[in-house]
């Protein structure tokens, strides 16, 4: 029985999802990656133009996948410092997503270190960031909860936090409970950078 065309597409992803994380991207070719996920090469070429072409997918997905919900958390909530607070509550989900990816991750940035398209691609999302967590800052100036402080460089530093737990979290996930530390991390970032009140 044929696959409908979206499983078609899920099962290649999928399939090279695992074969990039445990051989790397050079020496998983199409012929192993239609072996794994079950699909002639016809299929495989239906949907995906190159090897190439799946790898950037799976980047722009794993890459992409929180941006809505977090931008969603920063622009609803009561204040700049709240939300900042309320997005430390996805830790959960970022872990599971990350779960077992860590492979990956250093296989997105070995390409990315050899290839300019997937540099790009790589650097695309986190300017993106850079720039959501930049307005968010300056509205956190403007409403009063923040310090008159540079929004750029903070945004930096929120990053730094946030990516840099996330990394640890990955490499070495039964140290701490993750999702409390980035809430640790989160609040001592937050108290030198909110206006205090007298």
């Amino acid at each position: 029985m044929p696959h409908a065309p979206d499983d078609t597409r899920a099962r290649i992803l999928d399939a090279a999802l695992k074969l990039f994380s445990r051989v790397g991207y050079d020496a998983a070719g199409v012929a192993e990656i239609c072996e794994a996920a079950g699909v002639s090469k016809g299929a495989f070429y239906h949907h995906f133009p190159s090897k190439h072409a799946v790898f950037m997918q799976l980047l722009d997905t794993w890459l992409g996948m929180l941006r809505p919900d977090m931008d969603s958390l920063l622009h609803n909530s009561a204040d700049v410092p709240s939300g900042l607070m309320e997005m430390t509550g996805l830790a959960p989900q970022i872990f599971t997503q990350a779960e077992n990816r860590l492979p990956m991750f250093l296989e997105f940035w070995t390409q990315a270190s050899r290839d300019p398209q997937v540099w790009q691609a790589t650097i695309a999302p986190y300017r993106q960031f850079l720039d959501m967590f930049s307005g968010y800052i300056r509205r956190g100036v403007d409403e009063g909860s923040l310090q008159d402080i540079d929004p750029q460089v903070t945004s930096r530093l929120v990053l730094a936090v946030v990516l840099g737990m996330i990394l640890q979290g990955m490499i070495d996930p039964q140290a701490v409970d993750w999702s409390q530390t980035i809430q640790q991390g989160m609040r001592i970032v937050l108290d030198g950078m909110q206006r205090r009140t007298v």
